[in-house]
């Protein structure tokens, strides 16, 4: 990738919210219309509900908080506009994309909620395409737009997540 492509501005698009919805889509259409994947009923069905609401209720905590971070910056949440601050501090000190976090928190936490088990895999590849359509290049555009301050940022903080080793 050219550095000075992504100087301006990362994606034409706003693309992250749009792939989380086609694969969620995906998946419910291939829930509905194709064969739903088996689902344990009873008690733990119930847990799988309850899991599901806490992911849904984490996701949207980490969104609101990661959004904050963005306002209090006087910086751009839209992905496809370019960044006028490098935000390090709130849910960015533990993931350089805490909302792509949160958006697959979310699809993951309503197929647990709902019993539709095609919503977990869908998360992922949700995840997969914001990373290959929308991270790469909004790294590339940080990258462009704040040199050193991003390498070390990127340096000590993860992508995604840290796991525990």
């Amino acid at each position: 990738m050219d550095k000075s492509e992504f100087a301006e501005r990362p994606n034409r698009l706003p693309w992250p919210p749009l792939l989380y919805a086609i694969t969620a889509a995906i998946a419910f259409a291939l829930h509905w219309y194709i064969r739903p994947l088996p689902w344990p009923q009873g008690p733990v069905q119930h847990l799988l509900a309850a899991a599901g609401i806490t992911l849904i209720a984490a996701a949207i905590a980490i969104d609101m908080a990661a959004m904050n971070a963005f306002r209090s910056h006087h910086t751009t949440i839209m992905p496809h506009r370019g960044a006028t601050a490098l935000v390090t501090d709130g849910p960015f000190r533990w993931s350089r994309n805490p909302i792509y976090v949160g958006n697959t928190l979310l699809v993951a936490g309503a197929g647990l909620l709902l019993g539709v088990a095609w919503l977990i895999p869908a998360a992922f590849a949700g995840a997969i395409l914001v990373q290959k359509l929308a991270i790469e290049r909004e790294e590339a555009h940080l990258a462009a737009r704040f040199g050193a301050a991003w390498q070390d940022y990127a340096a000590r903080t993860p992508r995604w997540i840290r796991l525990p080793r």
